[in-house]
Order: C-alpha cells, then sequence, then structure tokens
C-alpha cells in the first residue's frame, strides 16, 4: 500500500513537468526520413542533447524512488575493457571539441592511443565521477548503472554494477522489486532508438569506446572540412 501511495506521489510531480518533456519529445520523434536526411550536423547535436536531457530526467525519476546511487570516487564501470558505443552518442563532445579549437589535438590522443581503457577517464579528476568531460559523456555512459533492458518475456529487469548490488543491497531488492511491480525504470532500447532516429548510418554500429569518439571527431571535422 505505501509503494503505491508513493507510486501515485511520483505520478503527481511527473505530470508537472510532461508538458516540457513532451515537446522535447515530438522535435526528436516526429521528423520524417526526408527531414533527418537535411539535418545539418549542428541540428543533430542539438536533438542528441535534447534525448539526453530527457534520458537524465528519467534516470533522475528512477533513482528518486530506487534509491540507487554511484559509489563516490568508485569509476570502476569506466575501467571495463570492453565498452562499447556509437559514434553518434559522442557527437555533442566531438562537436564542441571542434567549436573550442580542440579537436585536433583530441583527434591525435585517440589516433596515438592504443588501451582499451576510455580516454576520458580521470581518477584524479573530482567532480561528476571520474569522466574528464562528464557533460558530454556518451549514452552508454548516461545508462548503465540505472537502466534497464527488456527480457525474453517482454519485461524490464535491471541492469547495474555488481559494486551496487552488493554495496547497496537493500536499495537494490527494493528497485527489482519496485520494477517487478510495475515501477518506472529506463529501458535502454528505447533511448538507443531516439537517437538511432537522429542520424541512423552514425547510430547503428558499434565500436571500442575510444575508436567511437575518434570517429566522432572525425565525423565533424570532415563535415566542417568542405564548408568553412
Amino acid at each position: 500500500m505505501e509503494m503505491r501511495h508513493q507510486r501515485l506521489r511520483r505520478q503527481h510531480v511527473d505530470f508537472q513537468t510532461v508538458e516540457k518533456k513532451t515537446s522535447i519529445e515530438i522535435g526528436i520523434l516526429s521528423r520524417t526520413f526526408a527531414e533527418i536526411l537535411t539535418l545539418s550536423l549542428s541540428e543533430k547535436v542539438q536533438a542528441i542533447e535534447e534525448a539526453f536531457i530527457l534520458l537524465d530526467q528519467d534516470i533522475s525519476k528512477f533513482r528518486e524512488w530506487s534509491r540507487l546511487t554511484c559509489k563516490a570516487g568508485c569509476g570502476k564501470c569506466c575501467t571495463k575493457a570492453d565498452i562499447e558505443a556509437t559514434a553518434l552518442e559522442f557527437l555533442p563532445f566531438a562537436h564542441y571539441l571542434y567549436e573550442s579549437d580542440q579537436a585536433f589535438e583530441w583527434l591525435e590522443r585517440f589516433r596515438e592511443n592504443s588501451g582499451s581503457i576510455c580516454l576520458l577517464y580521470n581518477p584524479t579528476h573530482t567532480g561528476g565521477g571520474m569522466c574528464s568531460q562528464y557533460q558530454h559523456r556518451g549514452l552508454i555512459c548516461r545508462l548503465f548503472g540505472f537502466s534497464g533492458r527488456t527480457n525474453k518475456y517482454s519485461k524490464p529487469e535491471l541492469v547495474t554494477c555488481q559494486t551496487i548490488k552488493t554495496e547497496q543491497e537493500a536499495s537494490y531488492s527494493r528497485a527489482v522489486a519496485g520494477i517487478d511491480a510495475g515501477e518506472f525504470v529506463p529501458v535502454m532500447n528505447q533511448y538507443y532508438m531516439r537517437l538511432h532516429a537522429i542520424d541512423p548510418d552514425l547510430a547503428r554500429d558499434f565500436y571500442p569506446v575510444n575508436e567511437a569518439i575518434r570517429r566522432a571527431i572525425e565525423t565533424v571535422l570532415h563535415y566542417y572540412a568542405y564548408r568553412d
């Protein structure tokens, strides 16, 4: 009964933000295929950033009711060697680098790097976890730990890290039970579909994270090479 009351209170709060959220969703999802083909690079960047705003709002809502949090100073997920991403999700970061005259410098860093750990990871960084470019982190970085996937029974199930499972056991159990009872959790494939609607080509292929960022920078530089 208490969980039901909490859900009703959250729904009341959700209604206060639905108008703003819906306007962003319409901008992302209502484009025709012809409109997608004619989007400029800056328009794609804006659309991706709008999708990220929606996701961040949804993750905040999930974290509020589940009480799950990242462990301060952890960063273990950033050190995984098998992280894969699309070039599209790092297009805002690449565009920021171009606008701030850092694109060629960072491109060389990624071309010279042969490691598997994300180059944006900085264990000495303070604020925004261990990411040196937290504001421009990719979709996978935003999703992991606080989102779900659809299982073979078409039901959402939580995808999170071992640290959260073991060190926040009560909150983790609450989250799993809440999702089973119908509580909200961001589902990964829905957000990947939103990005796919912005640029199907750049969203289609997954690469090791450093290669994905490098390809995003190359995409931006190639685009402006024929326009400057």
